[in-house]
């Protein structure tokens, strides 16, 4: 082939540091907006963002020459930076450690889009960390529980 064809999906999932509940609802969708901004800034595409209190997930169209990592680190500083510096004053907003990334195939897009849309409604249910353990579980990634999770500070 003379030209470079992909189509590769990833599933994004980061939360807040200590899974404290600190994304408010009053500037949830300009959070969004912002993480949009981010990823098309990057030269991504992404398909939908949404999250609740504790956390985020993107669903994103990734081209092959974006490293992942950096795009990741790329949202969550630039995101953390505009929350400090628009919306949140109590103290000083970070994200965790580390994300979730989780490739999608082209068969499963709907539901994923569908997943992500709901997560108000998926968490009044699941906890967080029940949810990244499934997911971790469901795409059969290695990991020790020990180390999945920033835990409080004592």
């Amino acid at each position: 082939m003379a030209n470079t064809y992909s189509q590769i999906y990833i599933h994004v999932v980061f939360a807040v540091k200590y899974r404290h509940s600190l994304i408010s609802e009053k500037w949830k969708i300009e959070l969004c907006k912002y993480i949009t901004g981010i990823v098309k800034g990057n030269g991504q595409k992404l398909i939908i963002v949404n999250g609740v209190a504790d956390h985020m997930h993107i669903l994103l169209r990734l081209k092959p020459e974006c490293t992942l990592s950096n795009l990741v680190r790329d949202i969550k500083s630039d995101s953390s930076l505009w929350i400090n510096t628009q919306y949140y004053k109590p103290g000083y907003f970070r994200w965790q450690n580390g994300f979730g990334a989780f490739s999608v195939d082209q068969s499963r897009l709907k539901s994923v889009i569908k997943y992500i849309e709901n997560q108000e409604q998926h968490h009044a249910a699941k906890r967080f960390r029940q949810e990244c353990l499934e997911l971790l579980v469901r795409y059969e990634i290695e990991y020790n529980a020990e180390y999945v999770f920033d835990e409080f500070s004592k």
